[in-house]
């Protein structure tokens, strides 16, 4: 697992091709409050449960609030599930409001 800032995850979307799977695991509510654009929901306590539907050969950008639960996800991802491409956004929602979209509602 790699572990990106926000402004090192901003370049790289603009480049990859094709784009990773932005993976918000935070609750709907806060998935409300904020989101990057193109991000797909699947709470952390739902990994489990919807890990069928994810392509482990995908790379996957896992987001959350500040870093945390997403790093517990893409451990999760590598360690119990075979991915082999998988990035931790450091800092979160909260980084990318801050380094990279300042309009970003924030909580």
């Amino acid at each position: 697992m790699r572990q990106l800032t926000a402004a090192e995850v901003k370049t790289h979307l603009e480049q990859a091709a094709p784009p990773p799977l932005l993976l918000d695991v935070r609750e709907p509510w806060e998935y409300e409050v904020c989101r990057i654009e193109g991000s797909t929901l699947i709470p952390m306590r739902q990994i489990p449960l919807k890990a069928e539907t994810l392509d482990p050969e995908r790379e996957t950008i896992v987001i959350c609030h500040h870093g945390v639960r997403s790093y517990s996800v893409a451990r999760y991802l590598e360690a119990q599930l075979g991915f082999s491409n998988v990035i931790n956004l450091k800092g979160g929602v909260d980084a990318w409001a801050r380094d990279v979209d300042p309009e970003m509602a924030t909580y």
